[in-house]
C-alpha cells in the first residue's frame, strides 16, 4: 500500500472501472452501441462523459461507432468504444483504417461465447486471434487482457497511454466474468495517474509531413482544425499522406509501422509472475482464467507441487521473452483457455525446449475453475 499513489478504496464492477479509468486517462469521446456484456461501460459514460466535458454518442451500429471514434481522434480527442464479439466483428474494417492511418484509439471487447450471437451472457476467450488478426493485412496492434477489477483500472489507463505514444489502436480484452465481477479495489486519485498524450507537431503547418519517419518511427500528429491540413486515407501512402504505388515508399511505410512497436517491446509486453522462482510446472493464463489459475497454484503448493503462474497482461505483441523463460525453467506448462486453444498455439510456437505444453479448454460458456486446473497440474 505504501507504494501506491493517492486514492481510495471502492467496491466497483469491472465495466464501471474501465469507464472511470478511461476518463482518468483523458478520454473525452465515446461512441458505441449497447451489447451484452459490455453495456455498463456505455451506461456509465453516458452520464460521466458529459460531466467531464466530453461527448457521448450512442450510434446506430458498431460500424458507425468505430468510424466516429476514428474521426474524433483525428480531431485531437482521446476516443474509445466498447463492445462484445458480434460488434467487434462489425468494427474490423474501420479498425483497419485506424491501423493504416495511425489513429490512436482504444477498443474494449468484453468477450462472450460465439461465433455469431453465440452465448450472450456467458464468458469466453474466443476473440483472442480476432483481436490480433481480425482486420486484414499485415498490421501492428497492441492487445491487453484484464483479469481483475484492479487491472481494469490499470490496463485501461495503460491502453490509452500506449495508443497515444505509438499512434496505434489498442484492444483491451475483458470477459463477462471480469467485467461483471464487483470487488474491493484501490481507486487512484486522477491527479496521481500518469497520463501520456500524443506528440503534436512543433513546426509551421507548411513544413509539416504527417507521416515522416523519425528515430521512434512515430510521427507527430496534428489535430484537424489546428491549421495543419493533411490527407488521411486507407490506402498505403507517402510521407504527405497521399496514395502511392512506389515500391520504395510502400516498403518504408510498412516497415516503419512495425518498427515503432518493435522499439517499444520492453515497455509494451507486460506479464506478471506468481510463485515462479522454483516452479517446475507452470500455468500460462490470461483474463478471468488467470484468477482461477492463481488459486490452483496455491492449492498445488499445499500438495507440495512446485507450481507457478505466468499471467499474460499483454497478449500481442506476444510476450515471447517471458514465456520462453518459463519454458526453459519448467518441465511442463499448462495453458487453460475458454476457447479451443488459441493462445496455447502461441506458447507452443516459441517452445524450443523439451518442455511439455498442454492445453486445457472449455467452450461451454462456463468458467474454468481452480479445481480443474489443479487436476491438470497434478497430471503433469
Amino acid at each position: 500500500m505504501a507504494d501506491r499513489p493517492s486514492g481510495k478504496k471502492g467496491f466497483v464492477q469491472g465495466n464501471e472501472a474501465i469507464a472511470e479509468a478511461a476518463l482518468m486517462a483523458g478520454c473525452r469521446f465515446f461512441a458505441g452501441y449497447p451489447i451484452t456484456p459490455a453495456s455498463e461501460i456505455a451506461e456509465v459514460l453516458s452520464v460521466r462523459m458529459p460531466q467531464e466535458g466530453g461527448v457521448f454518442i450512442q450510434m446506430e451500429d458498431e460500424i458507425a461507432s468505430m468510424g466516429a471514434v476514428v474521426g474524433a481522434s483525428l480531431a485531437g480527442v482521446k476516443s474509445m468504444t466498447a463492445t462484445s464479439g458480434p460488434g467487434f466483428s462489425l468494427m474490423q474494417e474501420n479498425l483497419g483504417f485506424a491501423c493504416i492511418a495511425e489513429v490512436p484509439c482504444v477498443v474494449v471487447n468484453v468477450m462472450r461465447g460465439g461465433p455469431s450471437t453465440g452465448l450472450p451472457t456467458n464468458p469466453a476467450q474466443g476473440d483472442v486471434m480476432q483481436a490480433r488478426w481480425g482486420t486484414h493485412g499485415d498490421h501492428p496492434i497492441i492487445v491487453l487482457a484484464v483479469s481483475t477489477v484492479q487491472e481494469c483500472y490499470e490496463l485501461t489507463i495503460e491502453a490509452f497511454n500506449l495508443s497515444e505514444k505509438y499512434r496505434v489502436p489498442v484492444i483491451l480484452l475483458s470477459d463477462e466474468c471480469v467485467s461483471h465481477t464487483r470487488e474491493t479495489v484501490w481507486i487512484p486519485d486522477p491527479k496521481s495517474v500518469n497520463v501520456i498524450d500524443r506528440i503534436t507537431p512543433s513546426m509551421p503547418p507548411e513544413w509539416y509531413l504527417p507521416y515522416a519517419d523519425n528515430a521512434r518511427g512515430v510521427p507527430p500528429m496534428a489535430a484537424f482544425g489546428d491549421g495543419y491540413r493533411y490527407h488521411v486515407t486507407g490506402l498505403v501512402h507517402d510521407v504527405r499522406g497521399f496514395p502511392t504505388q512506389r515500391a520504395d515508399e510502400i516498403e518504408a511505410f510498412m516497415k516503419r509501422l512495425f518498427r515503432k512497436i518493435t522499439l517499444g517491446l520492453s515497455e509494451i509486453q507486460k506479464t506478471e509472475g506468481f510463485m515462479l522462482d522454483d516452479a517446475r510446472v507452470a500455468v500460462v493464463a490470461y483474463g478471468s482464467v488467470a484468477r482461477s489459475a492463481k488459486r490452483a497454484v496455491l492449492q498445488a503448493r499445499e500438495r507440495r507441487i512446485k507450481a507457478g503462474l505466468l499471467q499474460l497482461k499483454t497478449l500481442f505483441p506476444f510476450p515471447r521473452p517471458a514465456v520462453e523463460e518459463v519454458l526453459r525453467q519448467c518441465h511442463s506448462v499448462l495453458v487453460p483457455e475458454m476457447n479451443m486453444g488459441q493462445m496455447s498455439r502461441e506458447v507452443k510456437r516459441v517452445n524450443q525446449t523439451k518442455c511439455v505444453v498442454k492445453k486445457y479448454t472449455r467452450i461451454d460458456g462456463q468458467l474454468i475453475t481452480p479445481e480443474e486446473i489443479l487436476r491438470e497440474l497434478m497430471k503433469l
